[in-house]
């Protein structure tokens, strides 16, 4: 087993300290940064660094970045769902660990969504109704994995599978 155990801090926004949303650290007991290319591959990281090492997913609005010794995740709901992922991503470090000799390292991330294309297939009206001050501020959060496609109330039905026909590509569909 390559990771064995880990601390967690949980801690608010410093930029936002009103905001609902909690984010955290895992400080990793154990270096993973020789499983990264492993993990890179498995799970389909948005992007890799290769120096220092990390790879980056964003997965349900959340963005997940694991470095040798340490986790990030954002937007989370509560320590509880803090604890999950983490957990999670023990058990798949673990296990790309275990079965590396059977993966292909990546050390590339995968494909991004761009900003423009979103913004096409968006109403374009700045409502707010998504939380974001406008439709090109919304695409990008959309774009970064930090909102997903259902944010936006005004999306009409065609709109919102055109636009999951195209997020489809990149896996940051919420």
């Amino acid at each position: 087993m390559l990771l064995e155990s880990y601390t967690l801090e949980i801690f608010n926004s410093a930029c936002n300290p009103a905001a609902m949303a909690v984010h955290c650290f895992a400080h990793l007991d154990q270096d993973v940064g020789h499983a990264l290319p492993y993990l890179n591959t498995a799970l389909g990281g948005f992007e890799y660094v290769r120096d220092p090492p990390s790879v980056t997913f964003k997965v349900q609005g959340k963005l997940i970045t694991v470095h040798g010794r340490r986790i990030a995740i954002n937007a989370l709901k509560d320590e509880a769902e803090a604890r999950r992922i983490v957990e999670w991503l023990k058990r798949e470090i673990n296990d790309v660990w275990e079965n590396r000799e059977r993966i292909v390292p990546s050390f590339k991330g995968a494909p991004r969504p761009q900003l423009i294309e979103i913004l096409k297939r968006l109403p374009k009206t700045n409502c707010r109704q998504c939380g974001q001050p406008t439709c090109t501020v919304f695409a990008a959060r959309v774009a970064e994995g930090a909102k997903g496609i259902d944010s936006c109330p005004p999306l009409e039905d065609a709109q919102r599978l055109e636009l999951k026909r195209y997020m489809s590509r990149f896996n940051l569909l919420d």
